[in-house]
């Protein structure tokens, strides 16, 4: 009787006594310099005016701008994300009057340049109001270490096969699947590489000499790769 379309199939092939089957797991670690580092500006303004905070924000928002592009080459992305202005009000009477207006705007800048990162955030968390967060390490979504990796974790795959097979006495034949873990249920076949946060700089004071470049030391990335791989084998004489 042929199976209906509600019937489940097998999900795996199966090996026979003549062509026996061997299904192995390959893994790669691989600890990599990091490629780019992320940090985060924030840039805020406050007055009893609202032209005067925009004013403000305005003009220390370009001044970021300015010392960030001012590192060329060094600085692969910069954009700018949140802006918010927004009273701040407080109790009169029986009602509410505005005391102050609060300004704020999220830039976002990406620098392959270590060297100049240290440098680039001691000089805008010396800007007045303004705040540094950062640096978040990471790779580049092509960088040739996930495919090293993944070459690596095929190759220990292999291996691990052709050793079950010289225990049996044996030899594999052919390849019958490969696949990334999680690959069925489209899981990413290995988890993003953490980053860490520095300490966040904040409304530094103006001061007649500039502070000294942070050391910052990039933190290693961690690549990790998995597949599944399935081979058909010579029959062992056992």
């Amino acid at each position: 009787m042929a199976p209906t379309a509600e019937e489940p199939q097998p999900a795996l092939p199966y090996g026979t006594p003549d062509s026996p089957r061997i299904a192995v797991r390959g893994e790669a670690r691989l600890e990599v310099d990091p490629e780019i580092a992320r940090i985060g500006i924030t840039v805020t303004a406050r007055g009893t005016d609202r032209r005067d905070a925009l004013a403000d924000l305005t003009r220390r928002n370009t001044t970021a701008l300015d010392l960030v592009k001012s590192y060329g080459d060094a600085v692969e992305h910069v954009e700018t994300g949140a802006f918010s202005i927004s009273p701040e009000l407080t109790k009169h009477g029986r009602g509410e009057r505005i005391r102050a207006y609060h300004g704020r705007v999220h830039i976002t800048a990406e620098l392959t340049d270590f060297t100049a990162l240290g440098e680039l955030t001691t000089r805008l968390a010396d800007l007045d109001l303004t705040r540094v967060d950062g640096p978040w390490w990471a790779l580049r979504s092509d960088s040739p270490s996930y495919r090293q990796a993944r070459r690596q974790a095929v190759h220990e795959a292999v291996q691990r096969a052709r050793e079950y097979a010289e225990a049996l006495g044996t030899t594999l034949s052919a390849l019958v699947e490969l696949a990334d873990i999680g690959a069925e249920n489209a899981a990413p076949p290995y988890p993003a590489a953490p980053g860490r946060a520095m300490r966040s700089m904040a409304y530094a004071a103006d001061t007649a000499e500039e502070a000294a470049p942070l050391d910052l030391e990039p933190q290693r990335q961690r690549v990790y790769a998995q597949v599944n791989a399935r081979f058909t084998m010579a029959p062992p004489q056992l």
